[in-house]
């Protein structure tokens, strides 16, 4: 295995200039950086990341559990953030939990063992031994895509009660009044709590009382949102609007209007929740609440970049949840639909 002494040797330099080319590249010419990475190139070179940590207290790498990447958001979110990361020289490290909390916090005391130098989290409900380790070890952290004035710990998010309460109150404005929600438990995380309280808080602060009947409670997968979006028709035939808090239960809803018959938005709008890249290309294409998952990514790297820097800045950052508007929503009318024969989709 080639060594750092070999790569300053084949390039001609010394191996002080080498290992400034691997760790503060800034301070090193343009010129010596070439011809250190040709060296590195010809030789097969790869830095020993374990001895270096050891020796500068600096691993540079950060680390970043999500709930999955098989949700568009959560990958934007990562590519966006190691880009970023990139950018001044650290990576990335990352664990899928699969909404399991103690699965993650076995992740984050695997990614604190490798050294990492700060930790992202998706939303606010983490086990208590996770908070305590980070807190302990004095670890800069963040919590992301849920901002919570309220809660103690740092966070980088959008407020989605707020989100799911103006696009519940766009729908209002279009005079509907009879409205089903499908969701994925509210227990499964903060994110899917808050945006069920938004809709809910918006139709209670404008006199319309929601019951159980009308709220359908289903894994967050297309197949249990056709149920559930047959079932609240067959059983309520005068709803005009169905409110999901995921897109991808809203996809679920459009498809199966469609097999029924049920034109959307004709007789029936249909709203999600996140702005999946694919719910623009629908038919029609879905109204749904964008997050901004590019500068959610981003700015979660900057945030963890500044905490290990002891730079001060704020402890909680919000951005902005928009109300995107589309094909899939329109004025509320009178429920005359007669039922019809499902037809293939």
């Amino acid at each position: 295995m080639a060594t750092l002494g070999d790569v300053a040797r084949h390039a001609g330099v010394s191996a002080a200039s080498v290992s400034r080319v691997f760790n503060h590249p800034e301070k090193v010419s343009e010129e010596i950086r070439s011809r250190v990475m040709r060296a590195v190139e010809a030789l097969g070179y790869v830095p020993d990341g374990a001895a270096r940590a050891l020796a500068s207290r600096h691993s540079r790498t950060i680390g970043n559990v999500v709930p999955t990447l098989g949700i568009g958001i959560f990958a934007a979110g990562v590519g966006a953030m190691q880009k970023r990361l990139e950018e001044h020289g650290y990576q990335l490290l990352v664990a899928a939990s699969d909404y399991d909390e103690a699965k993650e916090a076995l992740q984050v005391r695997a990614l604190i063992e490798r050294g990492v130098e700060g930790i992202a989290l998706v939303g606010h409900r983490h086990a208590p031994e996770v908070y305590r380790l980070l807190q302990t070890r004095q670890l800069p952290y963040v919590n992301t895509y849920e901002f919570d004035a309220g809660n103690p710990h740092p966070c980088v998010g959008c407020d989605n009660r707020q989100g799911a309460f103006g696009l519940t109150r766009y729908l209002l404005e279009l005079g509907h009044r009879a409205f089903g929600i499908v969701t994925a438990p509210p227990s499964l995380n903060d994110r899917i709590a808050a945006r069920l309280r938004g809709v809910l808080d918006c139709l209670h602060e404008h006199g319309i009382a929601v019951s159980r009947e009308h709220v359908a409670e289903v894994a967050q997968t297309i197949p249990e949102a056709r149920k559930a979006v047959r079932a609240l028709l067959e059983k309520h035939p005068d709803l005009t609007a169905i409110c999901c808090t995921t897109d991808t239960l809203a996809i679920g809803a459009l498809f199966e209007c469609r097999a029924l018959g049920i034109a959307v938005p004709e007789h029936v709008s249909i709203s999600g929740f996140s702005d999946l890249e694919i719910v623009a290309h629908l038919d029609p294409p879905l109204t749904t609440v964008h997050l901004p998952a590019d500068r959610i990514g981003s700015t979660i790297a900057d945030f963890l970049l500044a905490r290990i820097d002891r730079r001060t800045g704020p402890n909680k950052i919000e951005l902005s949840a928009k109300l995107v508007i589309r094909q899939s929503t329109g004025p509320a009318r009178p429920a005359v639909r007669a039922r019809r024969r499902p037809r293939a989709i």
